[in-house]
């Protein structure tokens, strides 16, 4: 396998550190905008001869194609924020490549009724082009994160092998992080942040299909497993929702969020200051006016995540909590997957967060290069078996859970 990586920031370059140990591929050429950010991940690598350095500006489609044949890559990852999917998704088919990403394509709110109906959803520009993929037996394995990723192959796990019957599938996130010196520092991309958590989040209900609520909807109380204990969870827009249904009989599905009373004030804060927009407004400057997204520049005010691992403290916890029924009886059940910061640190060199977010593409990766997993069609990780997975995750390192609720 030759492995097209895009993207070089916290995740992509926990991608290559967690590849590094894996004997699967034989090239993985590590682009980004930035060469110097490219250049540094391959250095941290020790020498290793199957990594190298790459520019490349993931919005241009057709550089991304070329890079991909004249490194004769027979993959595509895509460790970008969402709004480089469809030119990374475009140019992967393009060149015959297989697409594999952790976020999908973006939604639009519905014009008229946005919290009470889906305008475009999450993922609806992937799955427009999925006849074209399927026809020519080309795959794009899509939300193959953690959330999404991992979490689907719970809900699959949990379709196969504990319940009969679903009555629910909700994927529920939390933790107990904490970041030295600073007030207010999100673990995860501020832009992507910003986006799933202001949008009108989605909920699956069978016989209804999918709708939208008010953000930070239906609030909850869960209690998460590893000591990290009860955190109250909101709606949330999520991949999980849209992908889960094509592929596991549910009644219903949600995402929830463990996101804090303090987080959920400064993100109302800044939607009402309009900071959340993505449209550039013009600015004054020394050179005279500029164009700039309000959103970037709350992006580029905040410390980079990828940074923050050695000041950063406690587990994140990412799950699946299903209810249904089993011969018969009622169950309850929550599979779950817990990094230790302090381990990812010691290990890996990556804050607990990316690097649970980078080692399920990997883990997939080399599920695809063994032939243990394959398909055609834009995928998602429910479509392929769960067991494998949740095998080789184990064998990496790093084991998942299931609790009886």
């Amino acid at each position: 396998m030759r492995v097209l990586l895009v993207g070089a920031g916290g995740v992509g370059t926990a991608v290559t550190r967690i590849a590094a140990r894996r004997p699967f591929f034989e090239t993985m050429v590590v682009a980004d905008y930035d060469l110097a950010r490219a250049e540094e991940a391959v250095a941290a690598l020790g020498g290793d001869a199957r990594f190298r350095a790459e520019r490349v500006d993931a919005s241009d489609e057709a550089a991304v194609a070329a890079l991909l044949e004249r490194h004769a890559c027979d993959v595509l990852l895509n460790a970008t924020d969402p709004r480089f999917v469809m030119p990374l998704f475009q140019a992967a088919r393009t060149a015959g490549a297989t697409y594999v990403d952790m976020a999908m394509s973006l939604s639009k709110p519905h014009p008229e009724r946005p919290q009470e109906e889906c305008g475009v959803k999450l993922g609806d520009a992937q799955f427009g082009q999925a006849a074209d993929w399927e026809k020519a037996g080309a795959l794009a394995l899509v939300g193959m994160g953690v959330e999404p990723g991992l979490s689907d192959v719970f809900a699959r796990f949990a379709a196969d092998e504990l319940f009969d019957e679903i009555e629910e599938v909700g994927v529920r996130d939390g933790a107990n992080l904490t970041v030295d010196g600073y007030d207010f520092a999100p673990s995860f991309s501020i832009w992507t942040t910003i986006e799933e958590c202001l949008n009108p989040p989605v909920v699956y209900e069978s016989g209804r299909g999918w709708f939208t609520t008010e953000p930070f909807s239906e609030p909850e109380v869960f209690d998460f497993p590893d000591g990290i204990g009860p955190v109250e969870c909101v709606n949330v827009e999520h991949e999980e929702v849209l992908l889960v249904p094509r592929w596991v009989d549910a009644r219903r599905v949600t995402f929830k969020y463990g996101l804090g009373e303090e987080f959920i004030r400064t993100l109302k804060t800044l939607h009402l200051l309009g900071l959340d927009r993505t449209e550039p407004v013009t600015v004054p400057s020394a050179g005279g006016p500029v164009e700039v997204s309000p959103r970037d520049v709350v992006a580029a005010c905040l410390p980079d995540p990828a940074t923050l691992g050695g000041r950063m403290h406690g587990k994140t916890c990412a799950g699946t909590w299903v209810r249904g029924v089993k011969d018969g009886k009622p169950r309850e059940v929550y599979l779950y997957h817990v990094v230790d910061n302090q381990w990812s640190m010691k290990e890996y060199g990556s804050q607990a967060v990316v690097w649970q977010t980078a080692v399920n593409p990997v883990v997939a990766l080399e599920l695809l290069a063994t032939g243990v997993w394959s398909g055609a069609g834009v995928l998602g990780p429910e479509a392929f078996p769960a067991r494998p997975f949740l095998d080789l995750l184990t064998e990496y390192g790093s084991p998942w859970g299931l609790r009886e609720q």
